[in-house]
């Protein structure tokens, strides 16, 4: 847990709460918060198993996981090329495209030239190529005469390219895999201006509908289209894929797979321990499922 990205407090908050579910469920834990000599801590505590709950690089991007398949020590979640396939967005959505799950259009494009005028019609998302939780993302909106100054400040440290893609009006929902299957859809309605990070991880920043009020026919395309991207990118373990629907669209024509996570939050308001609890997964069980499933060559 821990680390050294940008969603570092993310991911003690959630290898923590891992940690804590582990711990009931019967298993001698440790707690390592990751730095540049994991390998020689991994060494000297000599694990039965990793279990892996870093948000962002190294234990997103399949660094980490090539490292643990070096050691020949077990890991959870996706193992080298799912992760680090589905951390870049651009390669991930060629993919998702080519296996029939629809994702937004849109371009990649150096981030000065994004910040010199508008290439898409407002409103737009511009969002960097290989960061979650959210962060670095910009809704550019209707009324908005320039794109974001933002992207042009000398410490920006999200890449150099950025993904500019049209905003999708509608409803937020997510689905999650375990075990190769698809959970139920919940639907999130952000306290704030969109589901940022604040939304996502301060208690109250977004409200959770479980199940989706959504037709039964989007509700089961979620769960095909989750599987289906899941796959498609070669995970394993637990993933979530995250949806726009514009429901404003005929039948499931709205719906647009946004990512996939392959490391998805594991805090007290995270969505991945709420759609295992709705069925009937408690979150140390959760923990033995992810602890028990690990293995190299993922």
């Amino acid at each position: 847990m821990g680390g050294w990205s940008a969603e570092r407090e993310v991911s003690l908050n959630s290898g923590n709460a891992c940690a804590d579910a582990a711990e009931k469920a019967g298993y001698r834990v440790t707690r390592v918060d990751v730095t540049r000599d994991i390998a020689r801590v991994l060494a000297d505590l000599k694990p039965d198993v990793a279990l892996n709950v870093l948000h962002g690089p190294p234990g997103e991007d399949g660094a980490l996981q090539g490292l643990l398949e070096v050691m020949g020590l077990p890991y959870s979640h996706s193992g080298i090329m799912a992760s680090a396939v589905a951390m870049q967005k651009e390669i991930a959505k060629t993919v998702l495209t080519a296996a029939g799950v629809p994702v937004p259009g849109g371009l990649v494009a150096n981030r000065m030239e994004v910040a010199k005028a508008h290439m898409l019609p407002p409103p737009y998302v511009i969002k960097p190529l290989s960061e979650g939780s959210s962060i670095g993302v910009f809704i550019v909106r209707a009324d908005q005469a320039h794109p974001p100054q933002e992207l042009t400040r000398p410490d920006w440290k999200y890449g150099e390219r950025v993904m500019v893609e049209p905003f999708i009006p509608g409803k937020e929902l997510t689905c999650a895999v375990i075990a190769d299957k698809p959970t139920d859809v919940i639907e999130i309605i952000a306290h704030t201006a969109f589901y940022d990070y604040e939304a996502k991880y301060a208690p109250g920043g977004s409200t959770h509908i479980l199940p989706a009020k959504v037709a039964p026919d989007v509700y089961a395309e979620c769960r095909r289209l989750a599987v289906l991207a899941h796959n498609a990118l070669g995970c394993r373990g637990v993933t979530r894929a995250d949806f726009r629907y514009d429901d404003s669209k005929p039948g499931v024509t709205g719906i647009a797979c946004l990512e996939v996570n392959t490391q998805p939050g594991m805090t007290e308001t995270s969505l991945v321990p709420e759609l295992a609890a709705y069925a009937g997964m408690s979150f140390p069980e959760l923990a033995r499922w992810m602890i028990e499933d690990a293995s190299l060559n993922r």
